[in-house]
């Protein structure tokens, strides 16, 4: 397995463009969960250093997406059942926060215009794995940064990484749980001022999407 490498870089962009390749490579699925992470082999298929993957790998491993296992070895994060239901549990909990600060908010009509920009770039193409990924994470985001609050937003972007595990855990599964019709009921409620209604929606989406990832081959 190899990655395309990086041609004709200064040194000044050579460690990020290492750890987006990297990040995508994961993200897409082309590592899976559990795989080893070389840092021989993955110096070779990039064309940079040991020293610069050593760092792309350390910046994933806070990202959440590489895990250190025995001997240092790294691989790409899988997350149990158990642990894929805990996190949607709190996301549960921050994105139901963030539903109640919106409503509530004297620019709810402004966030509603946002998110719905947000509900557009959720693609119904089944087969661009990565595009849904980034879309569903970058609507959630979205929401919990038009609630206002700075800590929020942190805290959700604090368990990026386990929420892309997740998913990638399921990744042959994932795409029902990332239709536009399974968000655009969390807009229209914000949008009618209804916090009971926006509450229980969040609550159920988080739910079935922790049973739905939890349940997958790779969370067992």
């Amino acid at each position: 397995m190899s990655i395309e490498p990086l041609t004709s870089l200064d040194r000044s962009t050579l460690r990020e463009r290492a750890l987006e390749s990297l990040r995508a490579a994961i993200v897409s699925g082309q590592y899976r969960p559990g795989d080893h992470l070389s840092e021989v082999e993955l110096a070779g298929s990039l064309g940079v250093s040991r020293g610069t993957v050593r760092e792309a790998l350390r910046h994933l491993q806070q990202e959440g997406l590489v895990t250190a296992g025995t001997r240092g070895m790294l691989r790409v994060s899988s997350l149990t059942s158990a642990e894929v239901r805990e996190l949607f549990q709190v996301r549960a909990a921050l994105e139901g926060m963030a539903v109640r600060e919106i409503i509530a908010s004297p620019r709810r009509e402004a966030a509603v215009a946002a998110l719905r920009q947000a509900l557009e770039q959720l693609t119904d193409d089944a087969k661009d794995f990565p595009a849904r990924i980034e879309a569903d994470l970058a609507f959630h985001l979205e929401l919990c940064r038009q609630a206002g609050n700075s800590m929020l937003v942190e805290s959700w972007q604090h368990l990026e990484g386990r929420m892309r595990v997740a998913i990638l855990n399921g990744a042959a599964w994932q795409a029902p749980m990332m239709a536009r019709d399974r968000h655009a009921p969390i807009v229209e409620a914000i949008e009618r001022a209804d916090v009971a209604a926006a509450l229980h929606i969040v609550d159920e989406h988080m739910a079935s999407a922790a049973e739905h990832f939890a349940e997958s081959p790779e969370s067992a």
